[in-house]
């Protein structure tokens, strides 16, 4: 009975069909108006359809063509429409804000180049006439020598040189011509002759110290010079009484392993001497400078202006920080098997190095902070790096935000090279001149060639010199797909206040020496107040951006000022070391390479 009720419904179907086809058609042929309404309704929807835009489309990596978004984007909404799934709708809409990175920096152009309060301050570092006088009985004495032996790259071997100079007058000895560092991670077996110019630095520092190229013999019999080595961060009195009465008794000292051997904070007129060595009589042999001087006349028949970036993307830098880059498995075991090349290296937290601001900048990343901070795709890069680890692959992102890309390989010939290609000094001494006269310098790490960098570009005129602050910058590059290209380029700039190489980032004697030499800056006061103004790193940052119509965030902006300010950002190259054999943060490594060696360059 059941089945044959069954076979009565499926022959009932069809013909109700049938049924309903036959009426609609009835109705519709005698009633003409209702056919017309339909239609009409029916080309308004199509209408509509066509005409309604679809939702942005974000891809957080590379677009490959708008096809392609589309059919992904039609995807994701029939998965939702089959799976009826309100948080994936939720997740859809935070996702379709726009991050799209403009070719242009900006309107923030005549702010860029240079420093609007360069003008009311100068280097002073001229000695004091109590000083003059003391350094002229210093010179009297010919009976004590002084010997050091420098440590790291050019740069760690350039503070050493300068603070060995300082030494020899506070112990009132004859220096001889420092000795490079020839055996270290470097590798480099130039002599000071062959990078500095010898007799310009023995001549220009006369009046305060006497200096000559070699230890002679004394009475027919040659001097062999006691060796030793002084603490870190030694004081005057740290000298006087642990270094002079072995000088008196031996006549000849070399200190060895001599980088950050003396105190940071020294009295003005040592601190001025200090900036004599350093910016005056330490100049490069002539072969050395007509080619870094080469290297920049070319960037200038590029560009009227372009930026210096110091990359330090190397990788032996990236894996003794122990941070994390995002290259998968692949990345933690070829970084991993370079940093057991240091067995005394403890375990490394990637996630937490980040946050503390101890990682480098990506070099996409560095690009990503130039272009919100207002350089446009077309400036000229001159780009000082070593190997970058991962090659094209990893510059590819920082090509794309500035194609203008340079280096010393990409300016001169091979041929034009050949003289210093084999001595990694020489090498960074071109790369050296080259940053020194960029527009504006850009580091990615603290290391000793972004400090004495900074130090110099302050005393000559306060050139820009940025300083990604990474503590900050990390939480907004992980978030920035969540915001839109303004959100995100007005809080690059906010967090940038304070480390883009103004006057009065850094209170005088904070930080390194070489970095902020204070003492060896004056300030035009009389200028200043014909201008009128008050100058800070926030109202600088104000002024620049008034065409941006930026908004900052005061109190936020505060902090990061006083963050710079009072934080030392203690790298590895400010850490004081014991001869004991240990080696944790702070004390030596025997028998394998210096972690300060290592953040030299």
């Amino acid at each position: 009975m059941r089945r044959k009720k069954r076979e009565t419904k499926r022959r009932n179907i069809p013909a109700a069909v049938l049924h309903w086809i036959l009426f609609t058609r009835y109705y519709l042929v005698q009633f003409p108006l209702l056919t017309a309404f339909f239609g009409f309704l029916l080309l308004l929807f199509a209408a509509f359809a066509f005409l309604s835009p679809l939702p942005p489309i974000i891809n957080h990596h590379n677009h490959s063509s708008q096809q392609a978004n589309d059919s992904d984007f039609l995807f994701r909404v029939m998965n939702q429409l089959k799976n009826g799934a309100k948080a994936e709708e939720s997740t859809l809409s935070k996702e379709t804000s726009s991050f799209r990175v403009p070719r242009s920096g900006g309107r923030l152009g005549s702010h860029l180049w240079s420093s609007r309060s360069s003008k009311f301050y100068y280097g002073c570092s001229n000695a004091s006439e109590s000083f003059e006088n003391a350094a002229a009985d210093t010179r009297k004495n010919s009976d004590r020598y002084l010997l050091i032996a420098t440590s790291g790259g050019l740069n760690q071997q350039r503070t050493g040189i300068t603070d060995g100079v300082v030494a020899a007058y506070i112990l009132n000895a004859t220096l001889v011509v420092p000795k490079l560092d020839q055996k270290s991670f470097w590798n480099d077996s130039s002599d000071f002759a062959q990078i500095f110019d010898a007799d310009w630095f023995i001549s220009f520092l006369s009046k305060d110290v006497t200096i000559i190229k070699q230890l002679h013999a004394k009475g027919g019999k040659a001097l062999n010079p006691y060796r030793m080595r002084v603490p870190r961060r030694c004081t005057p009195t740290c000298y006087l009484t642990k270094v002079l009465p072995v000088l008196n008794k031996k006549h000849a000292v070399q200190l060895g392993k001599f980088d950050y051997r003396l105190s940071n904070r020294l009295d003005p007129d040592l601190q001025k001497l200090r900036c004599r060595v350093n910016y005056h009589a330490l100049k490069f042999t002539d072969t050395i400078l007509e080619m870094g001087k080469k290297l920049v006349q070319r960037m200038r028949m590029k560009s009227e202006h372009f930026i210096a970036l110091h990359l330090r993307f190397e990788p032996d830098m990236l894996a003794f920080s122990g941070c994390y880059f995002g290259g998968g498995e692949k990345e933690r075991m070829e970084l991993g098997k370079i940093r057991r090349r240091w067995k005394s290296l403890h375990a490394s937290n990637p996630d937490k190095e980040r946050r503390q601001g101890r990682c480098p900048l990506t070099p996409e990343e560095v690009g990503l902070m130039l272009r919100a901070l207002g350089f446009g795709s077309d400036v000229h890069l001159y780009v000082a790096s070593g190997e970058v680890y991962g090659g094209e692959e990893t510059l590819a992102p920082l090509k794309a935000l500035f194609p203008n890309f340079h280096s010393k390989e990409t300016l001169a010939s091979m041929r034009e090279l050949a003289p210093f290609s084999s001595f990694s000094s020489q090498m960074a001494a071109l790369d050296f001149i080259v940053c020194d006269e960029s527009d504006v310098f850009s580091t990615n790490n603290n290391g000793n060639m972004a400090k004495i960098l900074a130090g110099r570009r302050r005393y000559f005129g306060h050139k820009p010199t940025i300083r990604p602050n990474a503590k900050k910058l990390y939480k907004l590059f992980m978030s920035r797909h969540n915001k839109t290209w303004e959100e995100f380029a007005s809080r690059v700039r906010t967090h940038q206040i304070g480390f883009m190489g103004e006057p009065n980032e850094v209170k005088p004697g904070r930080g390194e020496f070489h970095e902020n030499p204070s003492s060896c800056i004056c300030e035009d006061s009389a200028a200043k107040a014909r201008a009128g103004l008050t100058l800070t790193p926030q109202n600088l940052l104000d002024e620049g951006h008034k065409d941006g119509k930026e908004n900052i965030n005061r109190n936020e902006t505060s902090d990061v000022t006083d963050e710079h300010s009072i934080e030392d950002d203690q790298d590895l190259t400010d850490m004081d070391y014991v001869d004991n054999g240990t080696a944790v943060r702070g004390k030596g490594l025997p028998g394998e390479m210096l972690l300060e060696e290592f953040f030299s360059d």
